[in-house]
């Protein structure tokens, strides 16, 4: 029973932090917008800076336009800066952020929603208005329970004014498949314009850090960033300076990942099964050994080889579906508690509890078969005769 506890319990719990982490990728890359296209600008080295910049200004609004009016299925682009904030301040409070200048357009791009005043609108971009939209996380370190909307808020040595707080996301940022994804509980969005004009930027930088682009309804994503990456290359004259991220190719490949991971954790859980099938068989062998007496007097009395290998096929079954029962709750067990204590999400799917006590009461049952075929084998008079 030992063997098929832990055997059931190891198969649920490791499948269920795979299917915990599965959820959590696919949350991400659903964030990045799975119509969506990301045209990012890539870290080089300085040599390596200095040689792209004689040929291109890296990701940059040139490229946006470019997008939108040559690129088939193309809805719409937005652009995305990132300003490195040494210090955010209001109210006396500090907090760490992440701070984003973005498009109007950013908020039906990543299906933002509010829980106070708006986002930020065209006029804000025309005008380079010094607002911001802000996370809740930095929202409760700010401004506590008191009013964040209208309130000054300082990023570096700009003065910005609240006019929205974003609601809480679906998970914190992450990494996926190689790519960052950015919660919204730490972020600062303000008007692209005003961090262009109004904050401090490294000259060789490129003038963009990502530009989103939404696709229409029914375009290949994988066919159109084929275009775009063939258009980037002849605007950029052959400069690795950018990269395009796909969130349907990502999440096609988490999929698949995950779908090893499972493969595999489970191979390696279920030997822990067949271990202790082994031991409910020899078990049930030493069993026929012991009870040889036994066997004899059923037969004796009338008992047929059926009947004695029904017995004996029973008791194994038995001990291996409580053994899977109580596996079940060591694997439910075993999830909670590496959730708790490794802060990772774990998710027990019923068809792991199906297939880790199926096999638990197969590898059970096929182990009984044997030594039941061994007991309805003794010759009854042997049987009585053993000591």
């Amino acid at each position: 029973m030992l063997g098929m506890i832990f055997g059931v319990g190891a198969v649920i719990a490791m499948l269920s932090i795979g299917a915990g982490a599965e959820q959590r990728a696919l949350a991400m890359i659903e964030r990045l917008g799975l119509r969506n296209v990301l045209v990012r600008s890539v870290e080089l080295r300085d040599d390596e800076l200095q040689e792209a910049r004689k040929r291109s200004l890296g990701v940059s609004p040139r490229d946006a336009g470019a997008i939108e009016e040559a690129v088939p299925g193309v809805e719409l682009t937005a652009p995305r800066l990132e300003i490195e904030p040494y210090k955010v301040l209001a109210a006396g409070r500090k907090a760490e952020a992440e701070v984003h200048g973005v498009s109007h357009r950013h908020r039906e791009l990543l299906e933002l929603e509010l829980v106070e005043g708006r986002f930020l609108d065209p006029r804000d971009e025309a005008e380079h208005a010094q607002v911001a939209v802000i996370g809740h996380e930095v929202r409760r370190d700010l401004f506590g329970f008191g009013p964040a909307v209208g309130e000054p808020l300082k990023v570096n040595d700009v003065w910005l004014r609240v006019v929205g707080v974003l609601a809480a996301g679906p998970g914190a940022g992450g990494d996926v498949e190689g790519v960052a994804v950015a919660g919204t509980g730490r972020q600062i969005l303000l008007p692209v314009t005003t961090a262009v004009r109004k904050f401090d930027r490294d000259p060789v930088a490129a003038p963009l850090d990502e530009i989103v682009v939404r696709l229409a309804p029914g375009t290949s994503a994988p066919a159109t960033a084929a275009v775009i990456r063939g258009l980037l290359g002849r605007l950029h004259a052959g400069a690795p300076d950018y990269e395009l991220v796909v969130p349907e190719a990502l999440l096609a490949q988490a999929r698949r990942t995950q779908r090893l991971f499972n493969l595999v954790m489970g191979a390696i859980a279920g030997i822990s099964l067949l271990v202790g099938g082994i031991g409910i068989m020899n078990i049930m062998l030493a069993t026929v050994l012991e009870r040889t007496r036994e066997i004899g007097v059923r037969r004796a009395v009338g008992a047929r080889q059926s009947d004695i290998r029904f017995q004996f096929v029973v008791e194994s079954f038995t001990i291996s579906l409580l053994g899977g029962l109580a596996g079940v709750a060591v694997g439910v067990g075993l999830s909670w508690g590496v959730a708790a204590w490794a802060g990772w999400e774990t998710v027990v799917t019923p068809g792991s509890v199906l297939l880790a006590s199926g096999v638990a009461v197969a590898v059970g049952l096929a182990s009984g078969i044997y030594p039941a075929h061994r007991a309805a084998a003794l010759d009854p008079i042997d049987a009585l005769r053993y000591e």
